[in-house]
């Protein structure tokens, strides 16, 4: 490991001046993701600020919704009696990831902002990874990809966001507050994750400096029905193959209103939206669900290894929305 400096942020507009002016630092929060990456090797920052004093962990019922300090444990999250009340499914989404350790420790900006799993990307051993190594090529497409993306990928990038909190963000039309260099910004969930394209190396909205936080959930009646599902190879410690977070409002045997979002399977928190058009007037059966699923996943491109992903895909929407149907 290449030596850094150190140094602990006493204010939110002092961190983003500290930061603006050391292009190769970062900020230190959790750190369950970003010390993993430097004892790899693949983050190389010049220095760590660590924001952990920041009164910025709260969790506040507002009336333009629940705001989510940035600084916010998953645990804390997880477990807060407003979020298991109005919005099921993202306590249900932390619940599923990692370890009572691990969701401790992390954060809600950190979860955000953690990185892929794709084995080209985290072993440096590999020299071919467009993320890690700009503009040179991509391994997984031509090597181990059974576990990447089938939606949102490019030439240059197929590698999964691998966060299950962001999914259920993604449902609910969260919004990403942030304070900068010019500060302050909201930014809309659905804008804040980059799809590989040209440059995969570019996943997230934030510019240099900008520290998030807050993350808004806006008031969402629909959201005290959501249900959040996981499937993986293992029942615990693993990310997702596939994953759903739902919301459905049933009347009268017809989706009358619908939020869906897919994990898993997309290179960044993915909203179904297509499934939710086909879904809105639909009869709140089976059938239903697997046309809207199909819909959406006509445009997935999957390789060699991850053409199971559509069928796996396509049962985990029917069956999340089967299960929030009878929510």
């Amino acid at each position: 490991m290449q030596d850094f400096a150190f140094g602990r942020a006493t204010d939110a507009t002092s961190a983003v001046a500290t930061l603006a002016h050391a292009p190769h630092a970062a900020y230190l929060a959790g750190g369950t993701s970003l010390l993993d990456l430097m004892k790899e090797g693949v983050e190389r920052p010049s220095g760590l600020l660590d924001v952990n004093a920041l009164p910025l962990a709260a969790i506040e019922a507002r009336a333009d919704g629940l705001w989510l300090g940035a600084l916010a444990s998953n645990t804390d999250v997880a477990r807060h009696p407003t979020v298991i009340a109005r919005y099921p499914g993202l306590s249900q989404a932390l619940l599923s990831g990692a370890s009572p350790q691990l969701r401790n420790m992390a954060t809600v900006g950190g979860n955000l902002l953690q990185r892929t799993r794709c084995p080209y990307f985290r072993d440096v051993a590999f020299a071919r990874c467009n993320k890690r190594a700009p503009g040179s090529g991509c391994g997984a497409r031509e090597g181990v990809h059974r576990t990447n993306a089938i939606l949102g990928g490019s030439e240059r990038c197929i590698a999964t966001h691998p966060s299950d909190m962001a999914v259920a963000l993604a449902a609910f039309d969260a919004v990403v507050h942030v304070q900068g260099p010019n500060g302050h910004r909201a930014i809309p969930f659905d804008q804040f994750h980059l799809p590989p394209g040209e440059h995969p190396e570019r996943e997230h909205a934030l510019a240099h400096g900008e520290l998030i936080t807050h993350v808004q959930l806006p008031t969402l009646p629909l959201a005290g029905r959501s249900h959040y599902l996981k499937v993986r190879d293992r029942a615990s410690y693993e990310f997702a193959l596939a994953s759903a977070c739902v919301a459905l409002e049933v009347a009268g045997g017809q989706v009358r209103a619908v939020r869906l979002a897919l994990g898993g399977v997309g290179t960044v928190p993915w909203r179904a939206r297509l499934a939710e058009a086909a879904l809105v007037g639909a009869p709140a059966t089976p059938e239903a669900f697997g046309r809207a699923a199909d819909a959406e996943l006509a445009q997935a491109r999957p390789l060699r290894d991850n053409a199971f992903k559509l069928k796996l895909a396509r049962a985990t929407i029917v069956r999340a929305l089967g299960e929030g149907a009878g929510a």
